[in-house]
């Protein structure tokens, strides 16, 4: 016997599939670089991806005229900046150097393609304080890192290790 409530469910579950298969990998790219761990090795970028997943399907049957990956960004760029504003820099990953809002305007003006007025208007600033951030941390990401200082060995090149 067919019950006419679970062929809507199926479809559902069907079309929420569909999505995570073509969308998950752009997202979870996205979210590693927000949280600016190293692909492969990003536990954190992949609790945020599950969580803005969950949320996208809990709310795939609202989502009639909307683009569910815009959805889903929208929602892992708001649970990231939740926490960005309390964490500091971190050391790995490409954008490991500038900071987690910087990161935000970064990702999604210039990995994501959303507009500067977009990104304001999801992130709560004005549109000119987007574009300084973003051309601020671009030029920071294109400056090379200043070399890490190690103390010298008395045993290195020309050096015995004894003192005279």
């Amino acid at each position: 016997m067919s019950d006419r409530r679970t062929a809507p469910g199926q479809r559902r579950a069907r079309e929420f599939e569909a999505f995570v298969t073509g969308a998950a990998g752009r997202l979870l790219h996205t979210a590693t670089l927000l949280t600016a761990e190293i692909p492969g090795d990003s536990p954190r970028a992949r609790r945020l991806l599950l969580a803005a997943l969950a949320h996208t399907c809990a709310h795939w049957d609202r989502l009639r005229d909307e683009d569910p990956y815009d959805h889903a960004r929208h929602e892992l760029v708001g649970r990231f900046a939740r926490g960005a504003w309390r964490g500091g820099r971190t050391g790995g990953g490409v954008l490991g150097r500038i900071a987690p809002k910087d990161r935000l305007v970064v990702v999604l003006t210039l990995y994501e393609g959303v507009p500067e007025e977009q990104t304001a208007a999801l992130l709560g600033l004005p549109v000119e304080r987007v574009g300084t951030v973003r051309r601020r941390a671009v030029a920071e990401l294109c400056e090379p890192p200043e070399p890490v200082l190690r103390p010298a060995r008395a045993d290195g090149p020309g050096g015995s290790g004894r003192t005279p």
